[in-house]
């Protein structure tokens, strides 16, 4: 009898919706997930999600849920809402409910941390901050630098002088809020009404708004003496696949060891864009939430991940290929391209962590990996959004794999990984992105999830497998792109590898 586990997302997305499920349901689980959630700003219904965690959590064996979409109806509506501590602890209150109800399911929670964008856009912000939001940002790094002593009262004046005193309060008391909220589930986790919690620093910076909040909380958790059941590190996106790759581990009784392999040794000690943490950290703690070990050799591993890396500044995938020393110097991709080959070879379960370029995979490596005949020999590729996110969602594939081995839902995501996260990510998003003036379209705004946009999309993610896959494009088929939040940032993707020896999907 399959183990069924109860999943509520972060949000819509397809990486936050969908992914988690197309990894782990199948085999031994079962992933159950609401049918209907929000819309990007729409927040979903958070009184039928409650109804909908009583109802499913009986009987079930573990719950893995996000506290931003209980508690807000997701990632973007946690940044918009006016609700109080008091009203929101309310509808917290269903988990201790389902622990009442259910004293034997294993719970693991995560819950972000309200980020502060350095630029301004209120594509995912409050209205005003379109027009305030570097400066808000700015306010929090002057703030905070000045409580640290690194900069001069004065400065802080200037930047608020700056901006309009009701947005500014607006922000602060809503930062307040869901702070007291991360306190909140600080306690749920000491009484045991959750096993496990990930607060994830979404898009981080090493000052500022966040980060005031990030070190709170933290000494909330120290005091509390939680740092084994709480951990705090960069990510959001990737953290549904993490914990369910924790809760197969613990539920299947098993700790996979992970050895890291770095493309280059100078990328141990590099902050990632949008992130605050240094690289090596930051894979420990992504290895350790995932129910996993780390290993000191590849022998002794039964995962490997692969990680490209640079030795300084990472990236933006849209300007690639970097000519900067930290890419073409100091990284030496042939030598980890061997490496993966002969472990490959010796029936290791690779998987690469593709975070050479920050918001999309390095075209070279797909075109490497090609050459090698490696496209669908390893476990799992990743290389979207950041370096933390890439890095959940690669180590999650290895996980799946050594419990289930190369099923064909797993091979699917694998080809879907590489269409996504190198083909749109750091190509095709941007040569589409190029004409969408004359189509009378913006970046921000594509008017619909399927039309003009997402064919023109399909058609150069086409282009691209015949170009960059070409040991395996006849093995893959595209079946279907959309455009989740009607804009360009993000795409969802659906497609199948079949085996052409077999004649049957593989």
């Amino acid at each position: 009898m399959k183990k069924k586990i109860v999943f509520l997302p972060l949000d819509e997305r397809p990486c936050n919706y969908a992914f988690p499920e197309k990894l782990f349901s199948h085999g031994d689980f079962q992933i159950v997930k609401p049918e209907k959630l929000g819309n990007k700003k729409e927040p979903a219904d958070v009184h039928a999600l409650a109804d909908f965690l009583k109802k499913e959590c009986r009987g079930a064996q573990g719950l893995v849920v996000s506290i931003d979409m209980l508690l807000y109806g997701g990632l973007v509506p946690s940044r918009l809402h006016h609700s109080e501590a008091a009203q929101l602890t309310k509808l917290a209150a269903v988990l201790r409910k389902v622990r009442q109800e259910n004293p034997d399911i294993l719970i693991y929670g995560f819950q972000c941390i309200m980020r502060c964008p350095s630029y301004s856009s209120s594509d995912e912000e409050p209205d005003y901050y379109e027009h305030s939001g570097a400066l808000i940002h700015q306010a929090g790094e002057a703030l905070h630098r000045s409580r640290l002593g690194l900069c001069q009262e004065q400065q802080l004046k200037s930047v608020l002088k700056k901006i309009d005193e009701k947005e500014l309060t607006d922000y602060v008391s809503r930062r307040e809020c869901n702070r007291e909220m991360n306190y909140l589930m600080i306690r749920y986790v000491k009484e045991g009404i959750l096993d496990m919690l990930i607060i994830p620093q979404d898009d981080s910076a090493a000052y500022g708004y966040a980060a005031m909040d990030q070190q709170d909380v933290r000494e909330k958790i120290m005091q509390e003496h939680l740092q084994t059941k709480i951990l705090m590190y960069p990510g959001a996106d990737e953290v549904g696949m993490t914990l369910l790759s924790r809760m197969v581990n613990h539920m299947s009784g098993t700790k996979p060891k992970v050895y890291v392999k770095y493309a280059s040794e100078g990328a141990k000690s590099v902050l990632p864009i949008y992130e605050g943490n240094s690289l090596d950290n930051t894979i420990r703690y992504q290895i350790l939430a995932a129910g996993c070990q780390f290993a000191d050799t590849y022998e002794s591993a039964d995962i490997i991940l692969a990680v490209t890396a640079p030795a300084e500044k990472i990236e933006e995938a849209v300007n690639q290929p970097s000519t900067a020393k930290g890419y073409c110097v100091e990284r030496c991709m042939p030598e980890l391209l061997d490496f993966l080959c002969e472990r490959v070879k010796e029936g290791k379960i690779v998987t690469i962590a593709d975070n050479a370029y920050g918001n999309g995979g390095e075209l070279q490596l797909i075109s490497m990996l090609n050459a090698c005949g490696l496209l669908d020999k390893v476990a799992g590729y990743a290389g979207w959004n950041t370096s933390a996110n890439t890095l959940g969602t690669a180590i999650a594939e290895g996980v799946d794999v050594f419990h289930s081995g190369c099923t064909p839902e797993h091979q699917n995501f694998l080809a879907e990984r590489y269409i996504e996260d190198a083909g749109y990510c750091a190509l095709v998003r941007w040569q589409v992105n190029g004409v969408l003036e004359k189509y009378g379209m913006n970046y921000f705004d594509v008017q619909e999830q399927q039309g003009t946009v997402s064919k023109l999309v399909f058609d150069g993610l086409e282009a691209f497998i015949r170009e960059y896959m070409p040991t395996i494009s006849q093995k893959v088929k595209l079946q279907k792109v959309w455009m989740p939040w009607r804009r360009m940032f993000e795409v969802g993707v659906e497609a199948v590898y079949t085996d052409t020896r077999k004649g049957e999907q593989s």
